[in-house]
């Protein structure tokens, strides 16, 4: 027989209200903990919750401050700020492993950024850069491999558009932005700006999720406007570089002011520096030259003892002085001539450069007459721009002077000034018988007085006869500006030595204006220590004076002053 099932007895209700109210319990009561624990989180630890929450992602960010401009009197940038991004990375953070892709974007070396890496995590930094100033788009491919741990965040990068045509007036700054040579130095302040900064979120990967606040904006940095012109600065920079090449020179410099505003329209020096590429930059290629050389002006400075014979009032442009025979010995020392001149007038010993002819002069001027002329000529001043690391110029003290170094230095010797200080102080002849302070700066509306030096009939006087020296018989034919009645004035001078001056190392110097109907432009050349058988200032100097004057003027719609025109117009060619 088949067993039948056994019915289940049911169980008594009372227990299974009793579990039931038991479940119903036990959720009230987890019901129950998580809102005390909500309650608690909202109220007791919320602060510390909050503090914890932005430690881990809310950042405040520093906003770099974009740095001033800098341009020529024209407004063509000559110094600009690109945007660029710093990339690095926590160590603590990044997975090696990732890292060579990264490695190729970037095209450094893996196991060295590996190696680097390791020693950081192992030392506890949290900070390793792995580029500065990347450009924007190779650091955006970099971060869109989201590897953890790297990090992006902007600056900018100064750039310099004309490179080393500006290189020694502009200078340079750091990888931080701060000015470390000529004007970015001298103006650093006024050209950094003030930075900024805002509190954003980030993600695990530094991307900003949201910007909450902008706490400080960055202020950019003021520009700054120069009174160079860059067309004529390119122009300088060639013609100088061309000839420090050709005569082998080891450095030369070039220095154009506007005869009438003392501005300064061109500045240049060689050798010279790419700024925007330093990986093969040599220190003494950053030296300014023009500005921080001094050089003895030899000849060139014949001009100033001449002019305070005139102010004398004891000369004339017609007073003879017999330098027969050609030389005179004074102490132990005999200054000697080119060739025994015989008489000269007062402008025949500037058109044959007479030194036999300045010395007689200054003897009878005295040291006190000719040191106070030459002061009032800017001669000796301690600083004419109050540029980084301008040269101090250095001229002897009456008192200092015996006959000896009283000749010397009536032409040229004993005394020391940069190629700077001698332009300014031929712009004496140029500027209404006084000189205007030099400017570098474009500053509106600022007066600039004029500091009375000789009588405009004496300045007139050196013009035309230093109209003789670019004649064919004067020393700088050479300087002929084809077009302009040019005038200027040669210069050589012996490098000292360690045992004196040196018999076969010079400096040639051409110091010039032109036109001399109008002054428009003062123009400076140095040639340091040229080899090969031209070395006289009108051989090396004087060419480069005539190249740069005569497209410098052209350039500036300067109207030829020879005639020129004249005898276009007779021939039937354009006005």
């Amino acid at each position: 027989m088949n067993a039948q099932p056994r019915k289940q007895e049911p169980q008594p209700q009372g227990i299974t209200r009793w579990r039931f109210r038991l479940v119903l319990g036990m959720f009230a009561l987890l019901l129950l903990a998580v809102l005390v624990r909500l309650v608690m989180l909202h109220t007791v630890e919320q602060p510390f919750l909050f503090e914890q929450g932005e430690k881990r992602t809310v950042r405040t960010e520093v906003q770099p401050a974009m740095r001033g401009m800098i341009t020529d009197r024209f407004g063509k940038p000559l110094a600009v700020s690109t945007p660029v991004v710093n990339l690095w990375l926590n160590p603590q953070q990044v997975n090696v492993q990732q890292l060579p892709a990264v490695a190729a974007d970037l095209g450094i070396n893996v196991r060295e950024l590996v190696r680097r890496t390791e020693r950081a995590a192992a030392a506890g930094r949290s900070f390793l850069y792995l580029r500065r100033q990347v450009e924007p788009a190779l650091a955006q491919q970099v971060l869109d491999r989201r590897v953890a741990g790297v990090y992006g965040e902007d600056d900018f990068r100064r750039f310099y558009p004309a490179a080393e045509v500006t290189a020694h007036t502009l200078g340079i700054v750091n990888i931080d932005g701060r000015g470390q040579e000529g004007l970015e130095l001298a103006y650093d302040a006024y050209l950094q700006g003030k930075p900024g900064s805002r509190q954003v979120v980030k993600d695990l990967y530094g991307n900003v999720i949201k910007q909450l606040q902008v706490r400080d904006v960055a202020q950019p940095g003021g520009d700054l406007q120069l009174t160079l012109d860059l067309r004529l600065q390119y122009l300088a920079y060639r013609e100088l570089k061309a000839a420090v090449n050709q005569h082998k020179a080891s450095s030369g410099s070039a220095v154009l002011l506007d005869a009438r505003s003392g501005d300064v329209l061109a500045l240049v020096s060689q050798p010279s520096y790419n700024p925007n590429n330093r990986a093969a930059l040599r220190p003494e290629n950053m030296r300014n030259r023009a500005v921080a050389d001094l050089i003895e002006p030899g000849s060139t400075i014949k001009p100033f003892t001449v002019a305070a014979a005139l102010m004398s009032g004891r000369y004339s442009p017609g007073t003879e002085v017999n330098t027969a025979p050609g030389f005179m010995r004074i102490r132990n020392k005999t200054i000697r001539d080119h060739r025994n001149y015989g008489v000269l007038d007062i402008t025949g010993v500037i058109t044959k450069s007479s030194n036999i002819g300045v010395v007689k002069l200054a003897h009878q001027m005295g040291a006190e007459s000719l040191w106070q002329f030459f002061t009032r000529a800017g001669i000796g001043q301690a600083s004419v721009l109050g540029f980084p690391g301008e040269a101090i110029s250095q001229m002897p003290y009456p008192e200092q002077m015996d006959n000896l170094r009283l000749a010397t230095v009536s032409y040229g010797y004993g005394l020391a000034m940069s190629p700077l200080q001698l332009a300014y102080a031929y712009t004496n002849f140029t500027q209404g018988a006084c000189h205007k302070p030099l400017r570098l700066v474009m500053e509106q509306g600022v007066a600039m007085p004029c500091q009375p030096v000789m009588s405009e009939k004496v300045a007139r006087q050196m013009l035309d006869m230093l109209e003789t020296v670019i004649s064919k018989a004067g020393t700088g034919s050479r300087a002929a500006v084809p077009g302009y009645r040019a005038g200027g004035k040669t210069g050589t001078a012996h490098k000292v030595g360690g045992s004196g001056y040196k018999d076969d190392v010079y400096t040639a110097v051409f110091s010039g204006i032109a036109p001399v109907s109008d002054p428009d432009l003062v123009l400076v050349v140095v040639i340091d220590e040229p080899k090969g058988r031209e070395y006289y200032g009108g051989e090396v100097a004087a060419p480069v004076f005539s190249r740069i004057m005569e497209q410098a003027l052209r350039l500036r719609q300067v109207a030829p002053d020879d005639g020129s025109v004249k005898n276009l117009q007779m021939a039937g060619g354009p006005a």
